[in-house]
């Protein structure tokens, strides 16, 4: 009887444990648009921006190629710091790129080019460079040519006489479409992945979108401009739609091997300049021997 009478057998039940709540989760399909509309909205300020100094042209788009230059520069050394790339060669060189290409011509572009391996070793000898001095050779290079190189095509696109400014926009907004395009499709539909080892989340499907959305884009920019066939628009924006993930994929390549998932921090967590203009780089230099052979 002593047992029935146990404290255990009185005591009151605790009350029963509420679960917590969590917040729901937003469905996959809602934050892959968020994040697509999150890169529209970053985009577009720097299209606005583009066409601003498109239309003003001149010296001041030279200038803005410059500044831009030394952006792309300033994060290219920060993710290279390790191989010691000269500095200062390459702060010269690129700007000499971008003043030949507006106040000469190809050749002197190319005069420019050539100056710059003596450039390099001159500012290589010193003791802080001279151990491994061939990677620091060939790292400094390799940011001059892949940053100097298409903003040179830039202004020799906008310095095209009568559609230069038109063509620059073509090209950037068949560049920004594919992009766009291509990440959506790919987060909506994409299966299939085409380069794991480089960007795991590249596939057929974004690749295939971004085609097609990105040579439309180019072909639509073409309805308003006259001396623009629509042919020669389906051309142009194929070729650039086609080249924009090879620019993507080489700059992913890079960040790969140096261990980086981002070149900078401009964009927040869209990553930096080069980030955002590693497809431009390629496509710039397409559009601009296209739009020579078919345009003028």
């Amino acid at each position: 009887m002593d047992d029935l009478f146990d404290e255990g057998m009185f005591a009151e039940e605790p009350p029963p444990r509420r679960r917590e709540r969590r917040p729901p989760r937003r469905p996959r399909r809602t934050r892959r648009r968020g994040e697509t509309l999150k890169r529209v909205v970053v985009a577009i300020p720097w299209i606005l921006f583009a066409i601003a100094i498109a239309i003003a042209g001149g010296i001041y788009f030279a200038v803005a190629m410059i500044l831009i230059g030394t952006l792309c520069l300033r994060e290219f050394i920060a993710i290279t710091e390790a191989l010691r790339p000269i500095q200062r060669a390459a702060y010269l060189v690129v700007p000499g790129l971008v003043l030949a290409a507006y106040f000469g011509t190809a050749f002197n572009v190319l005069l420019v080019l050539a100056a710059s391996f003596p450039v390099i070793f001159a500012f290589g000898v010193d003791r802080k460079h001279r151990d491994g001095i061939v990677g620091s050779m060939g790292v400094t290079l390799l940011g001059i040519v892949w940053i100097g190189i298409p903003l040179v095509h830039a202004v020799l696109l906008r310095e095209l006489p009568d559609h230069g400014a038109a063509l620059f926009v073509d090209v950037l907004v068949g560049t920004f479409a594919t992009d766009t395009a291509a990440y959506a499709t790919g987060r909506m539909f994409g299966s299939h992945r085409i380069a794991p080892s480089l960007s795991p989340n590249k596939t057929l499907e974004g690749l295939v979108g971004g085609f097609l959305i990105g040579t439309m884009a180019f072909w639509f920019a073409g309805l308003y401009q006259d001396w623009l066939s629509g042919v020669d628009a389906l051309i142009m924006g194929a070729a650039i739609a086609a080249i924009a993930p090879v620019g993507d994929l080489f700059e992913s390549m890079l960040k790969r091997d140096l261990g980086r998932k981002d070149t900078g921090t401009l964009f927040g967590p869209h990553g930096g300049v080069l980030d955002r203009l590693d497809a431009v780089f390629f496509t710039i230099v397409v559009g601009y021997y296209l739009a020579v052979q078919l345009v003028y």
